[in-house]
């Protein structure tokens, strides 16, 4: 891959300043719902503190779009990861500036210094050249572990590398690259993918991509009414993107021509909104009624797509079936769960919502390889050369 590795480096009493994701869901009362993202970076800084590195984290949370929101501080991460470290994480008043400085000058070797959301500057997502030079001061050296930004080109991933000496992934970086790549490379067929959700908008370029690399297309979620509506039937009040349609004809005619099985939903579980499963009922998609919407793929569906699963090798999956978190709607994302799980294929995951789906049926553990991403995933499956990735490779 020409990316170096943390273990390439030397780490010790050298400022090691490493991007990780903590961008974490908080309750109200600021508290962490999930933490899974800080753990997948503990392998990372676990070594570069025994390492004798003073470790510098930066991630981001949240969207605040250039302004400092108090809601979305990192600060109930410092606490988690202190807990969860075993050790005190400070956690500095901001990403950049002398007060951060002096305070990453004043760490000692295998002491950890995290700082405040990135995003409360507009140059983080504007990629900056200045902001990026501002935080390459903080550090001897750099590490990348956060795999699912890696997809956006932003100032702590991309910019920075034209401004310090030495660039390297994290393990769980290098894992991520490692494993699509692999699956990417030497496919075992037939190769099927597995898309859901409700993002729309985010996923039917990358499925553009993706028809060239699979056997096999399944698509489900609210993002199967853009396609449905695309083949000229009524949808009801169901999701979709006007402005995509013809986009996903497009994608289904070069599915055809590439002689890609392409499988969309043939019934679907309807109700007049997704807050609550009253009056839903199981309808065709072409007898959706006109004030109901389509908000989980129908029993027939099911044994449709678990057909096409069943002689399947390698099986990429992102994205639900419906709105899983309601349980009037939840049936089909665990019958899938379950069929995708339980499969002899080779299984990768990818997305928040997809795991989530995951940790609801308690199947975790029967897939061979959970992304920690969504969009990077995705869009690294599709053949789509990464920003965050390609910067590395420099």
């Amino acid at each position: 891959m020409g990316i170096r590795s943390i273990k390439e480096l030397d780490l010790k009493s050298k400022r090691v300043l490493i991007r990780v994701d903590f961008n974490v869901p908080l309750d109200e009362e600021g508290n962490i719902t999930d933490d899974s993202r800080i753990r997948e970076a503990l392998p990372t800084i676990q070594y570069a503190m025994d390492q004798g590195g003073r470790i510098v984290l930066m991630s981001h949370l949240g969207r605040p779009k250039g302004k400092v929101v108090k809601s979305m501080s990192l600060l109930p991460v410092a606490r988690r990861l202190s807990e969860l470290l075993g050790t005190s994480v400070n956690m500095a008043p901001d990403c950049v500036g002398d007060e951060v400085k002096k305070m990453v000058d004043q760490l000692a070797p295998g002491e950890v210094l995290l700082l405040e959301n990135l995003r409360f500057h507009i140059g983080e997502e504007k990629n900056d050249p200045q902001f990026a030079q501002q935080l390459s001061e903080l550090g001897d050296c750099y590490v990348n572990d956060a795999f699912a930004t890696a997809h956006r080109a932003h100032a702590s991933n991309v910019g920075i590398c034209e401004h310090i000496k030495e660039s390297a992934a994290g393990f769980l970086m290098l894992r991520e690259v490692e494993y699509i790549n692999k699956a990417l490379k030497e496919p075992k067929r037939p190769f099927a993918a597995v898309i859901g959700g409700a993002k729309v908008s985010g996923k039917l370029e990358v499925l553009e991509n993706l028809v060239d690399k699979v056997d096999k297309v399944i698509i489900g979620g609210g993002m199967a009414f853009t396609f449905i509506k695309a083949l000229g039937q009524s949808t009801g009040k169901s999701l979709v993107e006007d402005d995509l349609v013809d986009t996903a004809r497009t994608i289904m005619e070069k599915a055809r021509a590439r002689g890609v099985k392409f499988y969309l939903p043939v019934d679907c579980v309807c109700a007049p909104e997704p807050k609550s499963g009253q009056g839903a009922v199981t309808a065709t998609v072409q007898e959706i009624p006109p004030d109901l919407m389509g908000l989980d793929i129908g029993p027939a569906t099911t044994s449709l797509f678990s057909e096409a699963l069943s002689d399947c090798n390698m099986i990429v999956w992102n994205g639900p079936m419906g709105v899983f978190e309601q349980d009037a709607f939840a049936q089909g994302t665990l019958d899938i769960t379950k069929k995708i799980a339980n499969s002899k294929a080779l299984t990768i995951v990818g997305g928040g919502d997809t795991d989530a789906a995951l940790h609801k049926s308690n199947l975790t553990d029967k897939i061979d390889f959970v992304s920690t991403a969504g969009g990077a995933f995705l869009e690294m499956l599709g053949g789509a050369e990464l920003p965050g990735v390609k910067a590395l490779e420099r």
